[in-house]
């Protein structure tokens, strides 16, 4: 195997360990009928996400490592469109995620009582229709990098 084969293998095993725990993020909390399993589903959600924070930096890393070894990528429309949203998405966590989390992890440190509060569900709410934004562009990088359109 040449180092683009590996780059190319690393790259795919990234997106699998990164991008589909992001995808399943959301979806964790939604059973939850007290603060505890509540709390519980967001502790999850943190563990997962320190695969998505890996998985998307090995996905840049060896995205554009391919790219420096085949520069003719840098002309193909969907590589720089791939490429262009996917720093879209990263700049998506702290501009976007963070300021809608925050309100949210507050709430949950601070409610006494095993009983959700209302507030949490339009806080959620917010987070949740971003996060899916976020997937949805995700999944656009993907339906780009396996059909290549143009």
């Amino acid at each position: 195997m040449t180092l683009y084969d590996w780059l190319v293998f690393i790259h795919i095993v990234s997106a699998i360990a990164g991008l589909g725990p992001g995808f399943a993020m959301t979806f964790l909390t939604r059973g939850a009928r007290t603060m505890t399993e509540l709390n519980h589903a967001f502790r999850l959600r943190h563990r997962l996400h320190r695969f998505v924070m890996i998985g998307g930096v090995l996905l840049l890393i060896t995205g554009v490592w391919m790219g420096a070894l085949q520069p003719a990528l840098f002309q193909q429309g969907w590589y720089i469109t791939s490429l262009v949203l996917f720093l879209v998405a990263l700049a998506f966590g702290p501009f976007v995620l963070v300021p809608r989390s925050k309100p949210v992890k507050a709430l949950l440190n601070k409610h006494k009582g095993d009983d959700i509060p209302a507030s949490y569900y339009t806080l959620s709410r917010t987070l949740f229709f971003c996060e899916h934004i976020l997937n949805s562009l995700f999944l656009i990088i993907i339906v780009l990098m396996i059909l290549k359109p143009f």
